[in-house]
């Protein structure tokens, strides 16, 4: 073997190892709910995820909130007010256009453990990771770890609205409580086991209110402040607007993405997440607007303003919403 021939085999080995990896685009969605309207709609052999399949195809993995147990066992608790089960033929919907769903809430234990236990059971068999909760407390605050583009990420999933009524024991299904300390516990614990970036996603926040208490903010920049890459949130049914911390964005509520029932026009309008992500944190991150319409299902708002953002931003920007192209 010549000189000059092992040093150029050295060359070509030292920048396949430099190369820099295209970014990974990650979505997050907000609240999706497959019993009522929804349900309807897919038995009738609708698509409430049709206008969006294009936007969640794109992206490089897909992750939602899952706001009902997928279930036929069970029995509804009581006398809770709301409570949502959806059918198993709802399942499909999901295959293909999310590829993880958190099921850290407060409706996923509607219907008790039974019917935890059996959604947990039929989305490790349709190939839908999930996260948020488990068959006990050590499971249900396992991260889900992502693996692409030369990436190791850590999401971690916690329930936070009361009452603190399902929540893993030891030895029992649930989902995983938000307790500020086992939060920033369990991210220490996923960056000492390797991950790059560290995402917690949590379920939080009061019903309705248009923006985040402080008890929440204070608590978002602390686990940022404790190694999360960023913060997003779901529950209150409504967006909560979003802010930059140290450089890295937190989305306090993302609001409903599928889901009737509501009156009021803020419950109708969520946000889609978009981001790029490699090792330093996140590249880039845009919101796309979703208006639901009277059955739950959400519709593109070209031309809307919502919140985005890029490295380096102290502040959160406004984007304008794209147009569909024009198909000619």
């Amino acid at each position: 073997m010549s000189r000059n021939f092992r040093l150029t085999v050295a060359i070509v080995l030292f920048a396949a190892l430099n190369v820099q990896a295209e970014p990974l685009t990650l979505i997050f969605a907000g609240d999706i709910m497959l019993d009522d309207g929804p349900g309807r709609l897919i038995a009738r052999g609708g698509d409430p995820l049709v206008h969006f399949a294009d936007v969640l195809k794109a992206a490089d993995y897909r992750i939602a909130n899952l706001e009902t147990p997928i279930a036929e066992s069970g029995k509804r608790i009581t006398p809770k007010f709301y409570a949502f089960r959806a059918h198993p033929r709802t399942l499909p919907v999901l295959q293909g256009r999310f590829d993880a769903v958190s099921l850290a809430n407060n409706h996923i234990g509607d219907y008790g453990s039974d019917a935890l236990r059996e959604t947990m059971q039929r989305l490790d068999a349709a190939g839908i990771a999930r996260f948020g909760a488990g068959r006990n407390l050590t499971e249900a605050h396992r991260p889900l770890w992502l693996e692409r583009q030369g990436l190791k990420i850590a999401i971690l999933g916690y329930n936070e609205f009361i009452p603190r009524a399902f929540e893993a024991g030891a030895d029992t299904p649930g989902t995983a409580w938000s307790e500020d300390d086992h939060v920033i516990s369990d991210i220490r614990a996923a960056k000492a086991a390797g991950a790059d970036l560290v995402i917690p996603f949590m379920h939080w926040g009061w019903e309705y209110e248009a923006v985040a208490s402080q008890r929440l903010q204070s608590f978002a920049r602390r686990l940022i402040d404790e190694g999360a890459s960023l913060v997003v949130g779901s529950h209150p049914h409504v967006t909560q607007g979003a802010d930059v911390y140290r450089g890295k964005p937190i989305i306090y509520s993302l609001g409903n993405f599928v889901f009737d029932g509501f009156d009021i026009p803020q419950a109708r309008l969520g946000w889609l997440l978009r981001l790029k992500l490699d090792k330093t944190g996140v590249l880039e991150w845009d919101t796309l607007a979703a208006q639901m319409d009277d059955a739950g299902t959400p519709h593109p708002v070209p031309g809307a303003l919502t919140p985005c953002g890029k490295a380096g931003d102290t502040q959160v920007a406004l984007c304008r919403n794209p147009h569909p192209p024009t198909k000619e």
